[in-house]
C-alpha cells in the first residue's frame, strides 16, 4: 500500500526566508548600484544556483561579477539570521505534528543548496520531522521541471498519486505538479494566477488551512463513492 506523504518547499514555505533573501537582494544591489534587481529576484524564486545565475547574467550583461554580487548579499542574509530575523512560517510546527500524528511520510523539495538547506532546518529545529530532503545541488534539472519532485518521492519510497506538495512559487508549482502530486500553493510572495490556481488541487492562505483540507479529504472521498 503506497504510505501518504507531503512534500515540502522550503524557502516561503517552512521558513519565512524569502521575504529576507529580497531584501538582502536589493541591500546589495544598492551597494553596487544596480536597479531592478526586485523583479528579477522575484523571477528566480524556486529554482537553483545556477538558473539564478543564468537569470542574473542575462539581465545585467555577462561583464557582471555575479559571484561577487551573491558573496555580498549571502553576507547580508546571514547578518539577518543571525541577527534572529529568519523565522519559521505561521503553522508549521502545527502541520508538521499533525502529519507525524497521521503517519504521514514528510518529504523536502527545496532548490536550495543542501548545506544551507540542513544548516537552516537544524537551527530552525525542524529538520528531525523530515523523512527525506532532497536539494538543488543534488540534480541538474531545476524547478520548474519535475525531476526534484520525482527524486523525492524515490528516497520517499512513494508514488507521487496519492501524495501531495506544498509549494508557493509559479515554478515550484509548475514542478510538482508535473511530477504528478497533488499541489496545494500557500502563496508567500507572489499571488496565484489563474494558471496556478489550475494547476493546483487547492490554493490556500496559510499551512494551518492545509491541515483542515487534509482532515476534510476522506470525508469527501466517502462523499463521492456515496454518489457514483
Amino acid at each position: 500500500m503506497n504510505r501518504r506523504a507531503v512534500i515540502f518547499d522550503m524557502d516561503g514555505v517552512i521558513l519565512d526566508s524569502e521575504i529576507l533573501v529580497l531584501e538582502s537582494w536589493k541591500k546589495a544591489a544598492e551597494i553596487w548600484g544596480l536597479a531592478g534587481i526586485e523583479e528579477i529576484a522575484k523571477r528566480c524564486l524556486g529554482v537553483n544556483a545556477q538558473v539564478t545565475a543564468e537569470i542574473f547574467l542575462q539581465e545585467y550583461g555577462r561583464g557582471l561579477d555575479y559571484n561577487a554580487l551573491k558573496a555580498l548579499m549571502r553576507t547580508v542574509y546571514w547578518d539577518a539570521v543571525q541577527n534572529g530575523k529568519l523565522q519559521l512560517k505561521p503553522g508549521v510546527l502545527q502541520l508538521l505534528n499533525y502529519l507525524k500524528s497521521e503517519g504521514f511520510l514528510i518529504g523536502l523539495a527545496s532548490s536550495t543548496q543542501e548545506e544551507t538547506v540542513r544548516k537552516e532546518l537544524t537551527l530552525m529545529g525542524v529538520i528531525e520531522y523530515f523523512d527525506h530532503i532532497t536539494c538543488g545541488d543534488m540534480l541538474k534539472k531545476s524547478k520548474p521541471e519535475p525531476d526534484i519532485y520525482l527524486m523525492a518521492c524515490h528516497g520517499l519510497g512513494i508514488e507521487p498519486s496519492g501524495s501531495f506538495a506544498i509549494e508557493d512559487s509559479y515554478n515550484g508549482v509548475r514542478s510538482a505538479n508535473s511530477a504528478g502530486l497533488s499541489t496545494i500553493m500557500v502563496p508567500d510572495l507572489v499571488a496565484p494566477t489563474e494558471e496556478m490556481k489550475r494547476l493546483c488541487c487547492a490554493v490556500l492562505p496559510s499551512l494551518l488551512d492545509v491541515i483542515d483540507y487534509l482532515k476534510l479529504l476522506p470525508r469527501l472521498s466517502k462523499e463521492r463513492a456515496t454518489h457514483v
